[in-house]
């Protein structure tokens, strides 16, 4: 049984580290994994098969994005419920959320599977390539569903505040993966589709995994009813939609970014790569903060313990800060190491120093805009997150970069980017607090009114 609110007590800055680092290392994991799924497809020589695998992947991504929103929804919900005290509540929420998340991903599953060709085709891929990546993304889409329920299932440990065992989950998916991808692409000689195979089982232990934290350990799934199940389809679509179309900006910005930085020539474009790669893994424990703060101000929302909740801001900050001048310190050192084993030429070389000299930094306010996007998604305003991410990725994004990619060449285009993650991460972070003092400040004011009416009953 799940225990008291633990994120309601103690230091909140141990807790946003201890969120923060556990989120970080399982989305590290699987970049790493990724990265060895394209090293050994690129054994088989054959320039087809890891060209399918990108084109798969964009479609993969989205379907991956729509279980974080699930996820997102689970965490939300399901800590206000235990700050509040309610484990009935909470138990009724992640058994409503995960009915919704797979009846979500088998309709996607259904909708998308037969139109999987014409939508490879859509985007690029032709011949060969458009035949293994046909074949390597009909296997994988199978596995949205046991996606779903690792996600939501890591998204509910995460509520109760356990990070360890969500951890658990992404990490045991990786490893699984990087065992089976050599069985199946070369003993088994399946090539990609035995890359496809792999990937599929291990999506299906991170389900085993989540299964046996949510079930087993935390003994959290009520008994499903289908009255409760329409009730919580509201709240739950509430964030999860919002939440979707918030993970759909980030490639909306990338796409816009590629577009300009190609008409700068391959340097340019290569550079942009070698940095797109670097970037989750150096900075892979800001992108967790997001998931990592929404269950601790979730909880102490539930509490109504909204001097935690302003700590929780300040401690989130202090981390991000730190983090940042840790990490791009080493970046800025390891800035020729990466020019030389990525075998940059002299244009791309330029390039990839000056995002690690001037621009990496940026990211700390990028990951005041994710703080933002937290308070927002677990506070009961997910489309402020959806309009900041996206105004980042459109009107923070494209006319900055043209802007300065005038005076600055391909330069500017990094620089712009910066000056978008700075505008808008300032913005999201100052009206993220402004609304947890409105809360506060209601809070109050229904105290004072049910207070005063029982007052009036008493006279």
């Amino acid at each position: 049984m799940p225990g008291p609110a633990k994120l309601t007590q103690g230091s909140t800055l141990k807790h946003v580290v201890y969120m923060s680092a556990t989120g970080a290392f399982g989305l590290m994991c699987m970049f790493l994994v990724d990265l060895v799924d394209m090293l050994f497809l690129s054994m088989l020589g054959e320039k087809e098969a890891v060209a399918a695998v990108g084109f798969a992947s964009t479609i993969m991504f989205f379907t991956i994005s729509l279980s974080i929103a699930v996820s997102i929804a689970a965490t939300a919900l399901v800590s206000k419920a235990v700050g509040e005290g309610s484990i009935e509540l909470a138990k009724r929420r992640a058994v409503n959320v995960l009915a919704f998340g797979i009846l979500f991903s088998s309709a996607v599953v259904w909708l998308l599977w037969p139109k999987i060709p014409h939508i490879l085709l859509s985007i690029g891929a032709t011949g060969r390539t458009l035949d293994l990546a046909t074949g390597y993304l009909q296997i994988l889409v199978l596995g949205m569903p046991a996606v779903m329920i690792g996600m939501i299932g890591s998204g509910i440990m995460r509520a109760l505040g356990d990070a360890r065992r969500a951890m658990y989950a992404t990490l045991v998916g990786g490893l699984v993966n990087a065992v089976l991808d050599p069985i199946f692409i070369f003993a088994f000689g399946l090539g990609v589709q035995g890359a496809a195979i792999a990937s599929l089982i291990a999506r299906f232990s991170m389900v085993a995994v989540s299964y046996y934290g949510v079930v087993h350990i935390h003994k959290m799934l009520g008994e499903f009813d289908l009255m409760d199940f329409f009730q919580d389809v509201k709240p739950i679509a509430w964030i999860s939609v919002p939440a979707m179309l918030t993970n759909m900006s980030s490639p909306l910005a990338n796409a816009i970014v590629m577009e300009h930085t190609a008409s700068f020539g391959d340097d340019a474009v290569a550079a942009v790569a070698v940095i797109g790669r670097v970037i989750p893994v150096v900075f892979g424990g800001i992108f967790a903060l997001s998931g990592a703060v929404g269950p601790i101000l979730g909880q102490n929302y539930g509490a109504g313990r909204f001097d935690r909740m302003h700590s929780v801001i300040t401690s989130a900050v202090i981390y991000a800060f730190g983090y940042c001048l840790l990490l791009c310190f080493c970046l800025y050192q390891m800035q020729d190491w990466l020019v030389s084993v990525f075998h940059a030429t002299q244009g791309s070389a330029e390039l990839i120093r000056f995002f690690a000299t001037f621009v990496s930094f940026s990211f700390f306010f990028q990951s005041l805009l994710f703080i933002a996007i937290a308070v927002f998604n677990n506070l009961g305003k997910p489309f402020n997150s959806t309009l900041l991410n996206f105004g980042r990725a459109t009107i923070g994004t494209w006319p900055l970069i043209t802007l300065f990619s005038l005076f600055m060449g391909a330069e500017g285009i990094l620089f712009g980017q910066a000056v978008g993650s700075v505008i808008f991460g300032c913005l999201g972070f100052y009206t993220a607090r402004n609304y947890i003092t409105e809360l506060e400040e209601k809070e109050a004011r229904d105290i004072v009114s049910s207070n005063h009416h029982r007052y009036e009953e008493i006279l």
